[in-house]
C-alpha cells in the first residue's frame, strides 16, 4: 500500500513540474523584425509629440509662454506629428474594418449636419403658453381625487375604487 503511494505522489510531482516547465518550452518571444522595431519606434514618437503638444498648449494657457512663440511652436510639433503619422501609414496602413468604421463615421456625421441644416420652425411665446394650458386642462379631467376610504387616486369616469372598490 505504502508502494501504490509512493508512485501516486511521484506521478503527481511529475505533472505539476511539467505544467510549471511549460511556459519556459514556448518560444513565444520571437525575434522582432526590423519593420515592427520602426513602427513601433514611430508609434512611441507620436506619443511624444501629442505629449509636446499638449504640454505646450497648458503652458500657454498658463501664461508661461509668448503669444509670439506659440504658434509657432505649435506649428512645427503639428508638423512634425504629420510627418510621423505619414510615415506610420505607409509602413502598416489600416486595416479594413478600421476604414470601414471611419467610413461609418463620415457617413453618420454627414447625415447629421444635413439634419442640422433643416431649419426647424420655432413656437411662439402664445403657442407655448396654449400647449401648456391644453396640457394642464387634459390632465385635470382625467384625475377627479382620492378614494375616501383607501386614498388612493381615482378618474372621473370611476364610479367605485380600483384598489378598493368603495362606491363613490
Amino acid at each position: 500500500m505504502q508502494i501504490t503511494a509512493i508512485f501516486f505522489t511521484l506521478a503527481l510531482l511529475i505533472l505539476v513540474a511539467i505544467y510549471l516547465y511549460a511556459p519556459f518550452m514556448e518560444r513565444r518571444a520571437g525575434r522582432v523584425t526590423e519593420e515592427e522595431h520602426e513602427l513601433s519606434a514611430l508609434l512611441a514618437e507620436r506619443d511624444r509629440v501629442i505629449n509636446s503638444l499638449q504640454e505646450l498648449d497648458f503652458d500657454f494657457n498658463l501664461g508661461k509662454i509668448p503669444e509670439e512663440d506659440y504658434p509657432l511652436q505649435r506649428a512645427a510639433l503639428l508638423q512634425k506629428g504629420a510627418d510621423v503619422l505619414r510615415q506610420i501609414d505607409s509602413i502598416a496602413p489600416q486595416p479594413a474594418s478600421v476604414q470601414d468604421a471611419d467610413e461609418r463615421i463620415e457617413k453618420a456625421i454627414a447625415a447629421r449636419r444635413a439634419d442640422a441644416s433643416v431649419v426647424k420652425p420655432e413656437l411662439s411665446d402664445d403657442d407655448l403658453e396654449s400647449m401648456i394650458a391644453s396640457r394642464h386642462k387634459a390632465h385635470k379631467e382625467k384625475s377627479s381625487g382620492f378614494c375616501p376610504k383607501c386614498g388612493k387616486p381615482v378618474l372621473v369616469s370611476d364610479r367605485f375604487c380600483p384598489s378598493c372598490g368603495k362606491s363613490l
